[in-house]
């Protein structure tokens, strides 16, 4: 897998040339599965989201690209956090690397029907205890510990 590769915590990292807003989602069944997709740049298993474009807000942007890269209709319903973290950077093939800058919103599917786009190999719903068994970046691993807890208060970090 070409494309992209994550850093987090890592000194052997390269410096971060550009800041891009991002917006991600985090939905659920009726069973408390998420909707993830396996990314085909990392092969890792990632909540759908992606950079905003210009003339839209970021609600819009997170509602757009999971229709995108999943094939779902969906409304925002609330929002788990802002990621910045400086520590976490993307490094792309055309010499871009990436710091971290995603607002993760909490969604629920509208309408449409599930389906692979270019950017995944694989969309479904997986159960939380499947987890640990599947790759999973760390900072993805992180969103989605903080909404397993329920927490009330949003993570701005």
């Amino acid at each position: 897998m070409t494309g992209r590769r994550d850093y987090y915590h890592d000194p052997n990292a390269p410096t971060a040339n550009s800041l891009v807003p991002a917006a991600a989602a985090i939905i659920t069944d009726d069973h408390g599965r998420v909707l993830l997709q396996r990314r085909t740049d990392s092969g890792n298993w990632s909540l759908p989201g992606g950079a905003m474009d210009i003339g839209e807000n970021l609600q819009q942007c997170a509602i757009r690209e999971v229709k995108e890269e999943t094939g779902l209709d969906i409304e925002i319903t609330g929002l788990l956090g802002i990621y910045t973290d400086p520590a976490h950077v993307i490094a792309y093939a055309d010499g871009e690397v990436r710091q971290e800058f995603t607002v993760t919103y909490r969604a629920r599917v509208t309408g449409g029907t599930l389906a692979v786009s270019d950017e995944s190999s694989e969309v479904r719903f997986i159960h939380p205890a499947e987890f640990d068994g599947i790759p999973i970046h760390d900072t993805v691993r992180l969103r989605l510990r903080h909404h397993a807890e329920g927490r009330d208060a949003l993570h701005l970090g």
